[in-house]
Protein backbone atom coordinates (compact mmCIF):
# COMPACT_ATOMS: atom_id res chain seq x y z
CA UNK A 1 0.00 0.00 0.00
CA UNK A 2 1.13 3.90 -0.68
CA UNK A 3 2.37 5.27 2.05
CA UNK A 4 -0.23 7.73 1.56
CA UNK A 5 -2.82 5.50 2.69
CA UNK A 6 -1.04 4.36 5.17
CA UNK A 7 -1.07 7.98 7.08
CA UNK A 8 -4.27 8.71 6.13
CA UNK A 9 -5.41 5.39 8.16
CA UNK A 10 -3.71 6.18 11.17
CA UNK A 11 -4.49 9.58 11.05
CA UNK A 12 -8.36 8.67 10.74
CA UNK A 13 -7.66 6.06 13.65
CA UNK A 14 -5.75 8.94 15.70
CA UNK A 15 -8.42 11.31 15.27
CA UNK A 16 -11.90 8.40 16.10
CA UNK A 17 -10.01 7.58 18.38
CA UNK A 18 -9.47 10.37 20.70
CA UNK A 19 -12.62 11.65 19.76
CA UNK A 20 -14.14 8.21 20.89
CA UNK A 21 -12.45 8.30 24.21
CA UNK A 22 -14.22 12.01 24.69
CA UNK A 23 -17.51 10.36 24.17
CA UNK A 24 -16.94 7.86 26.73
CA UNK A 25 -17.16 10.93 29.39
CA UNK A 26 -20.57 11.80 28.36
CA UNK A 27 -21.68 9.36 29.95
CA UNK A 28 -20.90 10.66 33.35
CA UNK A 29 -21.74 14.62 32.40
CA UNK A 30 -25.03 12.40 31.53
CA UNK A 31 -25.12 11.23 34.84
CA UNK A 32 -24.26 14.74 36.65
CA UNK A 33 -27.35 16.10 34.61
CA UNK A 34 -30.01 13.75 35.77
CA UNK A 35 -28.39 13.50 39.23
CA UNK A 36 -28.96 17.83 39.04
CA UNK A 37 -32.61 16.97 37.59
CA UNK A 38 -32.84 14.70 40.88
CA UNK A 39 -31.77 17.05 43.47
CA UNK A 40 -34.17 19.93 42.02
CA UNK A 41 -37.04 18.05 41.74
CA UNK A 42 -36.75 17.29 45.65
CA UNK A 43 -35.85 20.60 46.14
CA UNK A 44 -39.01 21.37 44.66
CA UNK A 45 -37.82 23.63 41.71
CA UNK A 46 -37.43 21.35 38.93
CA UNK A 47 -35.05 22.88 36.43
CA UNK A 48 -36.37 23.07 32.62
CA UNK A 49 -33.24 21.99 30.69
CA UNK A 50 -32.42 18.35 32.28
CA UNK A 51 -34.21 15.91 30.17
CA UNK A 52 -33.79 17.83 27.04
CA UNK A 53 -29.81 18.01 28.10
CA UNK A 54 -29.88 14.53 28.97
CA UNK A 55 -31.07 13.44 25.58
CA UNK A 56 -28.44 15.91 23.66
CA UNK A 57 -26.03 14.34 25.59
CA UNK A 58 -26.57 10.69 24.93
CA UNK A 59 -27.01 11.36 21.68
CA UNK A 60 -23.89 12.91 21.34
CA UNK A 61 -22.15 10.11 23.20
CA UNK A 62 -23.97 7.44 20.92
CA UNK A 63 -22.91 9.14 17.89
CA UNK A 64 -19.89 10.24 18.56
CA UNK A 65 -18.90 6.55 20.33
CA UNK A 66 -20.00 5.00 17.17
CA UNK A 67 -16.90 5.67 14.76
CA UNK A 68 -14.39 4.29 17.73
CA UNK A 69 -16.72 1.07 17.94
CA UNK A 70 -16.44 0.61 14.15
CA UNK A 71 -12.58 1.56 14.63
CA UNK A 72 -12.33 -1.36 17.37
CA UNK A 73 -14.33 -3.78 15.58
CA UNK A 74 -16.71 -3.98 18.38
CA UNK A 75 -19.68 -3.41 15.95
CA UNK A 76 -22.58 -6.19 15.80
CA UNK A 77 -21.98 -8.69 13.31
CA UNK A 78 -23.42 -12.17 12.65
CA UNK A 79 -20.75 -14.43 13.49
CA UNK A 80 -22.28 -17.61 12.16
CA UNK A 81 -20.80 -17.77 9.21
CA UNK A 82 -18.01 -15.04 9.14
CA UNK A 83 -16.17 -16.85 11.82
CA UNK A 84 -15.66 -19.66 9.29
CA UNK A 85 -13.96 -17.63 6.57
CA UNK A 86 -10.42 -17.50 6.12
CA UNK A 87 -8.52 -13.54 7.56
CA UNK A 88 -8.78 -12.83 3.23
CA UNK A 89 -12.25 -14.59 3.39
CA UNK A 90 -13.32 -12.01 6.40
CA UNK A 91 -11.61 -8.83 4.76
CA UNK A 92 -13.09 -10.22 0.84
CA UNK A 93 -16.74 -9.83 2.84
CA UNK A 94 -15.96 -6.56 5.03
CA UNK A 95 -15.42 -5.09 1.52
CA UNK A 96 -18.36 -6.15 0.27
CA UNK A 97 -20.44 -4.89 3.39
CA UNK A 98 -18.23 -1.62 3.98
CA UNK A 99 -19.52 -0.67 0.53
CA UNK A 100 -23.02 -0.93 1.75
CA UNK A 101 -21.80 1.14 4.59
CA UNK A 102 -20.57 3.71 3.04
CA UNK A 103 -23.72 3.64 0.75
CA UNK A 104 -26.04 3.96 3.77
CA UNK A 105 -23.50 6.67 5.56
CA UNK A 106 -23.14 9.08 2.93
CA UNK A 107 -27.03 9.47 2.59
CA UNK A 108 -27.07 9.87 6.51
CA UNK A 109 -24.62 12.59 5.86
CA UNK A 110 -26.60 14.46 3.41
CA UNK A 111 -29.29 14.17 5.12
CA UNK A 112 -28.01 15.33 8.11
CA UNK A 113 -25.90 18.41 6.51
CA UNK A 114 -29.13 19.27 5.18
CA UNK A 115 -31.55 19.07 8.49
CA UNK A 116 -28.52 21.04 10.40
CA UNK A 117 -28.06 23.92 7.23
CA UNK A 118 -31.71 23.90 7.63
CA UNK A 119 -31.61 24.32 11.77
CA UNK A 120 -28.87 27.34 11.40
CA UNK A 121 -30.94 29.04 8.52
CA UNK A 122 -34.53 29.78 10.16
CA UNK A 123 -32.76 29.07 14.02
CA UNK A 124 -34.86 26.10 14.63
CA UNK A 125 -35.68 25.03 18.34
CA UNK A 126 -37.19 22.68 20.22
CA UNK A 127 -41.29 23.11 20.73
CA UNK A 128 -40.52 22.90 24.46
CA UNK A 129 -40.64 25.17 27.69
CA UNK A 130 -36.67 25.41 27.40
CA UNK A 131 -36.40 25.88 23.47
CA UNK A 132 -33.23 25.11 23.22
CA UNK A 133 -31.59 25.43 19.82
CA UNK A 134 -31.15 22.46 17.45
CA UNK A 135 -28.30 23.82 15.66
CA UNK A 136 -25.60 22.43 18.12
CA UNK A 137 -26.94 18.89 18.48
CA UNK A 138 -27.46 19.04 14.42
CA UNK A 139 -23.71 19.85 14.15
CA UNK A 140 -22.67 17.21 16.37
CA UNK A 141 -24.54 14.43 14.56
CA UNK A 142 -23.53 15.63 11.22
CA UNK A 143 -20.12 15.69 12.37
CA UNK A 144 -20.21 12.12 14.01
CA UNK A 145 -21.55 10.81 10.36
CA UNK A 146 -18.44 12.57 8.83
CA UNK A 147 -16.53 11.19 10.95
CA UNK A 148 -17.90 7.45 10.67
CA UNK A 149 -17.33 7.86 6.80
CA UNK A 150 -14.17 8.59 7.12
CA UNK A 151 -13.48 5.05 9.40
CA UNK A 152 -15.33 3.09 7.15
CA UNK A 153 -12.91 4.14 4.36
CA UNK A 154 -10.36 3.52 6.59
CA UNK A 155 -11.44 0.46 7.21
CA UNK A 156 -11.91 -0.47 3.33
CA UNK A 157 -8.01 0.45 2.95
CA UNK A 158 -7.25 -1.92 6.31
CA UNK A 159 -9.31 -4.55 4.39
CA UNK A 160 -7.85 -4.28 0.83
CA UNK A 161 -3.91 -4.61 2.46
CA UNK A 162 -5.31 -7.44 4.29
CA UNK A 163 -6.57 -9.29 0.98
CA UNK A 164 -2.65 -8.11 -0.76
CA UNK A 165 -0.91 -9.70 1.99
CA UNK A 166 0.07 -6.57 3.64
CA UNK A 167 -0.34 -5.15 7.25
CA UNK A 168 -0.94 -1.71 8.32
Amino acid sequence: MPAWTRAYVRFVEAMNYRVGRFAMYLLYVMMAILLWSSVTKIMHVPALWTLEMAQFTLVAYFMLGAPYSLQLDTNVRMDLIYARFTTKGQALWDVFTVFCLMFYLGVMLWGAFDATAYSFAVNERNPTAWRPPLWPIKSVITFAFALMLLQASAHLIRDIATIRGEKI
